[in-house]
């Protein structure tokens, strides 16, 4: 039997939003008339090729909760209990990529449009990886600062970003609004802060405007409800309706070997998780992979 792994939730996450949106709104009487092939066609449009193992997961899915709970099914994952007991300190974890070498900060391309995740420092949360740089893609030197929870008033110290130019950073991706994920939510590089992009790439005039304002090249911008948050300051809020900022994770960069390492979470806990250290299972090993995903403008 296959083992469901934590890539097939993020999968079925991926879906629960799709089902949400209207414009890709998912027919009820379509899936009671035809079944799992309505299902899967569904999904593979709106998601993603699925393989006979993933196919497997969601027919174990519908099957569990059946059909007259299906509509709900998928939008229901998001609000289950975090899997798995947590940990009781932030780990030292290197970051390595689909080969299993390690990162080098060097190599990370400036202003990167496709999603590019990985997991700490609990393996259902997500992060973004950035190495930010103004509309020339140079890289942008990023300052430590004082970021405000719009929902408190209250300020915590962002250490700013590493590397050889001080402009990777790293935060979570996982909206702080109603937590959607990637493709959803994601990174505006400076070439892409423009208005009239199809989904998942739908900028609004008010983030536009607020990024300006906070002099901020790029944003990153939620589609699901448009929240946006500034990657150059902390992933300080620009838009709500969000009322918390990004939570980050401190990256460690070592200038003799160019490795960079994640080593803390900081800022407010990550959506969906009462602390940072709670709400999931432990990553297994000393590294974590960074994954490369779609280009979402393209």
């Amino acid at each position: 039997m296959r083992k469901y792994n934590r890539w097939d939730l993020f999968f079925a996450r991926g879906l629960q939003r799709v089902m949400r949106n209207p414009k890709t709104k998912f027919d009820e009487r379509e899936f009671v008339t035809k079944g799992s092939d309505y299902l899967f066609n569904y999904a593979e449009k709106n998601v993603g090729t699925i393989d006979e193992g993933r196919r497997n997961f969601m027919k174990a899915l519908a099957i569990g909760v059946g059909v007259a709970a299906v509509a709900g099914l998928l939008p229901g994952l998001r609000v289950l209990p975090a899997p798995g007991v947590g940990i009781t300190k932030f780990p030292k974890v290197l970051l390595v990529d689909s080969s299993g070498s390690p990162l080098k900060a060097s190599t990370l391309p400036i202003n990167e449009p496709v999603i590019t995740i990985y997991l700490y420092p609990l393996a259902d949360e997500p992060n973004f990886l950035l190495n930010l740089g103004d509309a020339s893609n140079k890289p942008v030197q990023v300052q430590p600062t004082e970021v405000v929870i719009p929902q408190t008033g209250e300020k915590y110290s962002f250490p700013g970003g590493v590397g050889p130019s001080k402009s990777i950073v790293s935060y979570s991706a996982i909206c702080q609004h109603l937590g959607c994920e990637p493709p959803e939510i994601h990174f505006y590089p400076p070439s892409y802060m423009k208005l009239g992009m199809p989904a998942p790439a739908e900028l609004t005039a008010e983030a536009l405007l607020a990024a300006k304002q906070a002099n901020a090249p790029g944003v990153i911008h939620c589609d699901c409800h448009g929240s946006t948050y500034d990657p150059y300051h902390g992933a300080s809020v620009l838009t709500g309706p969000t009322q918390r900022p990004l939570p980050y994770v401190e990256l460690e960069w070592d200038p003799t070997t160019d490795y960079l390492y994640a080593v803390e979470e900081g800022g407010v806990p990550v959506y969906g998780h009462t602390s940072d250290l709670t709400g999931g299972n432990p990553l297994s090993g000393d590294t974590t992979t960074v994954s490369k995903t779609i280009n979402p403008f393209s």
